[in-house]
């Protein structure tokens, strides 16, 4: 029973470690268009592998991803920015890039709060 208690107390801990990733991304994305969500980033990296073999692992790749996706779209974006024919769908694509990651973040608190994993 104590072990079990223990595993528990072990998942819950790991549970909302990834709780308050997806809030700081979230929050970076309010407050900074996402350029502070890298402090997470780097946070899952480090932490991804001790939550290996629990559902909890796929939420930390979920937050990798859209990390690396949103940043890929943001330097799109950019890019797109400094050519006069770009420059309106380069705002296209930034609105889009921030409603997509805000998705995600919705989406995998949403999962983490079932206990679910992310599909990957």
């Amino acid at each position: 029973m104590t072990q079990e208690l223990v595993l528990d107390e072990k998942l819950q801990t790991l549970k909302n470690l990834a709780w308050m990733l997806y809030l700081f991304h979230a929050a970076s994305l309010v407050f900074s268009m996402g350029t502070l969500s890298w402090i997470p980033l780097v946070i899952s990296y480090v932490k991804r592998g001790d939550a290996a073999g629990t559902f909890v692992y796929s939420h930390h790749t979920w937050q990798i991803r859209s990390f690396f996706w949103y940043l890929f779209w943001l330097i799109l974006g950019v890019v797109l920015f400094f050519s006069i024919i770009g420059i309106p769908l380069a705002w296209l694509i930034f609105v889009g890039a921030w409603i997509w990651k805000a998705y995600r973040l919705i989406k995998g608190f949403s999962d983490l709060n079932a206990n679910k994993p992310m599909d990957v």
